[in-house]
């Protein structure tokens, strides 16, 4: 027997839904801090194909998203240079969760609460599918990468710390 579980909708599936995007759903145990990394492990895919949705703010405490590879930090120095801000740096996790709708840890670029400018590391736009939060914790859903850009105006940025 498949290990699927059937999830309830979240904005963010109801979003892809609604703008006819297909995807696939794959659910895992949710580990505290356990990240990508943790989801990746645990439904056997590529850590790198696994990309996290990470709520940020700029020098005027304004909202951004950044989509990166699990298995990379974000250089917030590079992404304020190549967005043009002065200054980025990660939301406190109770922030995060007020501009998004999500609770950290199950937090989707798609069907937030507050529309936010999206940065997506430039390379995972190479990816046929990547696998992305969908909106609730220890589920993520695979989808185009694509969709990031045609659907939330996400800019490509390289901005990976190696």
């Amino acid at each position: 027997m498949s290990k699927a579980r059937h999830v309830s909708e979240t904005p963010a599936t109801q979003f892809l839904k609604q703008h006819k995007v297909a995807y696939t759903e794959h659910t895992y145990d949710y580990v505290d801090h356990g990240g990508a990394g943790e989801a990746a492990r645990q439904l056997g895919l590529d850590p790198h194909a696994v990309v996290k949705t990470l709520v940020m703010e700029d020098e005027a405490a304004k909202p951004l998203i950044v989509v990166m590879h699990g298995d990379r930090e974000v250089s917030t120095k590079n992404l304020a240079r190549q967005a043009g801000l002065k200054r980025v740096e990660p939301c406190k996790p109770e922030v995060a969760q007020r501009h998004s709708g999500y609770q950290v840890g199950g937090t989707s670029p798609f069907g937030t609460r507050k529309k936010m400018p999206v940065w997506v590391e430039a390379e995972i736009l190479q990816y046929p599918v990547v696998y992305i939060n969908g909106g609730r914790r220890g589920y993520l859903v695979g989808i185009d990468p694509n969709a990031l850009v045609s659907l939330l105006g996400a800019k490509p940025v390289t901005v990976a710390l190696e």
